[in-house]
């Protein structure tokens, strides 16, 4: 038999070896196609950074026509569920009791205020332990007073008094949906899951049940051992990206602008990423439940806080900032918001990519430089 004929037939084998291991596993199964569903539904249903009905109190000393049209306006909003309160130590308690989000309050000279020099200043209190949600509720109520105020002031014929006119064009997301910023993002938490936490068992399960030794004295080489666990993983995880991009489209309405096939490659390069990450921690600590810790706080954590998934990466403080830069994640989440809510925009497709290649390489070539056929290795 010639070499190169030898050789395809051991990686055969090898790769046959290490696929019917996962078909005889049903939880890596299970983390490749379960995991994803149930994280998807978990953060697109039950995480949302939108405001939508907060809870509001509206205070009227002296109902009349116009505090009654404003209040209206509140009500036909959708992003508020506002009660009516007579005083403001009711809205208060009610307030301090969490009952409501925020208080405005209509003085009991509102009416005389707006039509005496034609401006009438609102009270406004804001619950500020939940600061981006305090900052969003509070550009809702701004918003709604003004678009009122000029509406009661067309209604008599009059020039609304608005030095600036703004006229706002949200790009990317026009929607400011959550769901579009968190399930592209979300995608890059389940691959770096499903390639990291898989492939940090494959080299440890060897170890401690004994195989290892078994493989060593078989005349497979290092190159080919590594590919051979490597591939069965890679399908299964491209797999689980397929199924996450499925549900984002069809389940949850996120649009993809940019094309499927640069999607694919980039997915494929940071999957092969991960698959390094994963086999250098099962290479270095045989065993499988060290393994598995150290995955999860090398490779998850990191990527679900610190790549800009949920928490922008500009607001953290400069030294976290400088961390960032060594999780393959950021470079990941970067390109899949750009796929999915901007497009093709290659500078970042590119740029992001290159990074990625780098630690394509760096990890491994550490995994292939710490696997050895020896006992003592």
């Amino acid at each position: 038999m010639n070499p190169a004929a030898a050789r395809r037939m051991r990686l055969t084998g090898m790769i046959r070896k290490e696929s019917l291991q996962i078909l005889r596993d049903p939880s890596s199964i299970a983390i490749a196609f379960i995991m994803p569903v149930v994280l998807l539904l978990l953060f697109g249903y039950g995480v949302s950074l939108d405001a939508r009905k907060v809870p509001l109190a509206m205070v009227v000393e002296q109902p009349d026509a116009n505090s009654a049209s404003l209040v209206g306006a509140f009500r036909h909003s959708e992003y508020f569920a506002p009660r009516l309160f007579t005083s403001l130590q009711e809205a208060r308690q009610a307030f301090d009791l969490r009952e409501v989000f925020g208080i405005v309050w209509l003085r009991n000279n509102f009416s005389n205020r707006l039509l005496g020099q034609g401006d009438a200043p609102i009270g406004v209190i804001i619950n500020g332990v939940d600061a981006n949600q305090a900052r969003i509720t509070g550009g809702y109520i701004q918003g709604v007073w003004q678009a009122w105020l000029a509406d009661y002031a067309r209604g008599r014929g009059l020039t609304p008094r608005v030095p600036v006119v703004l006229e706002p064009r949200i790009w990317f997301n026009a929607a400011v949906r959550s769901h579009n910023f968190l399930v592209p993002g979300l995608i890059a938490v389940i691959m770096t899951l499903i390639g990291a936490m898989l492939t940090s068992m494959v080299v440890a399960r060897e170890w401690e049940r004994g195989t290892m030794e078994a493989l060593m004295v078989t005349p497979i080489r290092i190159d080919e051992l590594v590919i051979g666990k490597l591939a069965p993983y890679f399908l299964l995880g491209m797999g689980g990206m397929l199924l996450s991009v499925v549900m984002a489209l069809w389940q949850f309405d996120v649009p993809l602008r940019g094309s499927f096939w640069a999607l694919t490659a980039t997915s494929a390069l940071f999957m092969l990423v991960a698959l390094g990450m994963g086999l250098l921690i099962s290479v270095v600590a045989k065993n499988q439940f060290v393994a598995g810790q150290v995955s999860i706080i090398v490779t998850f954590l990191p990527a679900f806080i610190l790549s800009g998934f949920i928490f922008s990466i500009g607001s953290m403080p400069e030294p976290i900032q400088w961390i960032t830069h060594l999780i393959p994640a950021r470079y990941y989440v970067a390109i899949l918001q750009s796929l999915f809510l901007a497009g093709d925009i290659w500078p970042i497709m590119l740029g992001n990519s290159a990074a990625l290649a780098v630690m394509m390489v760096v990890f491994l070539g550490l995994a292939r430089r710490r696997f050895h056929k020896r006992l003592d290795a």
